[in-house]
């Protein structure tokens, strides 16, 4: 049952690691998104580009301002999860 239960630790902070190393691409992407959106809205320019190349910046620029701190975090859950497999396979 110990087991189970640290296994089920395991994915529930899986899940939390993923959604912290997601969010700010995601949130940044969105904001970027709806911005340029009420911009070609109140503009009626229709241009795919206009869409594109500022969200691919913006998330470039993201990735290098926190692309350390999401590969440390990714860093030590993958560590924590490597203790955890030895740890199960001495039992």
């Amino acid at each position: 049952m110990d087991d189970t239960a640290s296994l089920l630790a395991l994915a529930d902070r899986m899940l939390y690691i993923t959604a912290l190393v997601a969010a700010p691409v995601l949130l940044a992407s969105l904001a970027v998104g709806i911005v340029i959106g009420i911009v070609q809205a109140a503009t009626s320019v229709n241009e795919q580009t206009l869409t594109f190349v500022p969200k691919l910046g913006v998330i470039a620029l993201v990735l290098v301002v926190m692309g350390a701190s999401m590969l440390g975090l990714v860093g030590d859950f993958t560590q924590e999860i490597f203790g955890e497999i030895a740890r199960l396979g001495k039992v």
